[in-house]
């Protein structure tokens, strides 16, 4: 009679003890997944602070090229109306995609300073483009951060058995933050006498 109550208590127990368990991984992956989730939209964060320094500091410098490149108004709209889009932009592709015009664009702008001695010798312009430089190297670093986080947790949706929690609970992968292929190519540079 001991021997039959023994085993009903752990046929009984057992499949709590399996439930138990079950719930307390579920709970474990569920939890992992939404602090990466954080970690993310922390790192998200940080690329959105370094892209506001920046778009806050470009008119500045657009101005103080205006006071010595005057005749140079069509780079000014440009950079005017590229900013405008890069600060409208939403997913990290559509950001990436902005912010590659915009360098391509502040990068004709600084060509045009070239041009100007007077401007290249301006403390402000000087100031100025060396805080662009630092914001740029935040930039980076953020992008870094973000694009650490966002793999780890793709890969953590990945891998089984958190990729069958992950879909039921609707976790879904998060996109890179990317440079524009014209920023991976190679900068071709050309001393010849065709290339002047």
């Amino acid at each position: 009679m001991e021997a039959i109550s023994g085993l009903l208590i752990f046929l009984v127990l057992c499949p709590v003890v399996v439930v138990i368990l079950l719930v307390g991984y579920f709970i474990f992956v569920y939890n992992g997944l939404v602090k990466l989730r954080v970690l993310v939209e922390e790192a998200w964060s940080g690329i959105d602070v370094q892209l506001k320094r920046r778009y806050d500091l470009i008119p500045n410098l657009v101005e103080t090229v205006k006071g010595y490149a005057k005749h140079e108004k069509g780079i000014f709209e440009k950079v005017a109306e590229l900013r405008s889009a890069a600060m409208k932009a939403e997913s990290p592709e559509e950001k990436g995609k902005a912010e590659a015009e915009l360098t391509g664009t502040l990068k004709t702008l600084f060509a045009v300073a070239e041009n100007y001695p007077e401007l290249k010798a301006d403390q402000n312009f000087m100031k100025l483009q060396d805080e662009l430089s630092n914001i740029e190297d935040e930039i980076q670093g953020a992008r870094r951060y973000y694009n650490g986080a966002v793999r780890d947790f793709n890969m953590k949706l990945k891998v089984f058995p958190t990729n069958l929690i992950a879909g039921m609970l609707g976790f879904k992968e998060k996109e890179f933050f990317e440079a524009a292929e014209e920023e991976k190519k190679n900068v071709k540079v050309d001393f010849s006498e065709e290339g002047k």
